[in-house]
């Protein structure tokens, strides 16, 4: 019983000692790895799929908010992985869906079927282009 009470005493004292804090979303996954990054915006696949889903519900029960999703006519030029027409729906830097107000530069690309083909924007544009965001 006597080797018990230090061994106690140690255990309560260590159980005393605060934790350290739990660390944020941030740095348990790190933004580092990047499906899509437009202009200086890292995204992630659960970004992209986010938007790609919320624009696509919209799309497929002919809803619209601020006018999106729309069309997509592609006057740039890219090449896309699926036939058009092509849809485009608002990406967000805060890594948020995008539920109205200003939508920002950045575009998820899709079919009619909801299948992606890019993500674009008009940082690095002139006037009001796109360009590639970069894989």
């Amino acid at each position: 019983m006597v080797r018990l009470i230090p061994a106690l005493l140690t255990l309560l004292s260590a159980a005393a000692i605060p934790a350290a804090p739990l660390p944020d979303d941030t740095e348990l996954e790190p933004r580092a790895t990047c499906v899509y990054t437009c202009g200086t915006v890292c995204y992630w696949q659960s970004d992209i799929t986010a938007a790609l889903n919320k624009g696509y519900s919209l799309h497929k029960a002919g809803s619209t908010i601020n006018s999106y999703p729309h069309q997509y006519n592609d006057y740039e030029g890219f090449v896309f992985p699926t036939a058009g027409p092509w849809y485009e729906f608002p990406i967000l830097s805060s890594y948020t869906v995008y539920t109205g107000g200003s939508p920002g530069p950045d575009r998820v690309i899709f079919d009619g079927s909801g299948r992606l083909d890019a993500l674009i924007t008009h940082t690095g544009a002139s006037g009001n282009n796109f360009v590639a965001c970069h894989t």
